[in-house]
């Protein structure tokens, strides 16, 4: 069962559009880390079948099973945007917050051996990277009410056409 995210902002991809090309995790590492590295990447693209991609970063749960996993506390989540920061004095490394998550958004960095989680670019004026660089607009930072509404949308525009 996927954790509630009924209130927060998170990146979404529609896998109808994503062609799986990676450029999200490109400009995510280079974002953070200053190299294309896909392995250094907060976003993640996944082929779930055959022919279905999607990227997976955050999703921003309320009460999220990741802080709560987090042993040392090394995780907090912003209460107003629901972004979680890692904590580098606490954190050790014990990855217990990969295994809370439901969405398989975390990762550890290799070098430091901390966790890291998408934090939306919240420290860049226009947001998180991999929405404005993705060739296909595929991801969005939406909620997922707003999700829901544009899909009502759609099924409503399809259905009048029919």
């Amino acid at each position: 069962m996927a954790t509630s995210t009924n209130k927060y902002k998170y990146i979404a991809c529609d896998p109808q559009k994503c062609v799986g090309c990676q450029l999200c995790e490109y400009i995510c590492s280079y974002t953070k880390t200053g190299e294309f590295n896909t392995y250094r990447s907060r976003i993640r693209t996944v082929r779930a079948e055959e022919v279905l991609i999607t990227a997976i970063a955050c999703h921003t749960c309320e009460d999220a099973p990741c802080v709560t996993a987090c042993t040392r506390d090394a995780l907090i989540q912003d209460p107003e945007t629901g972004i979680i920061r890692v904590d580098p004095s606490r954190c050790d490394g014990c990855a217990w917050c990969i295994e809370a998550c439901d969405f398989g958004a975390i990762s550890i960095n290799p070098a430091s051996k901390l966790a890291e989680i998408c934090d939306q670019c919240e420290t860049l004026e226009d947001g998180p990277q991999c929405v404005i660089w993705c060739p296909k607009n595929a991801l969005e930072l939406t909620t997922p009410e707003q999700r829901a509404q544009k899909a009502r949308r759609k099924l409503a525009t399809e259905e009048a056409l029919t």
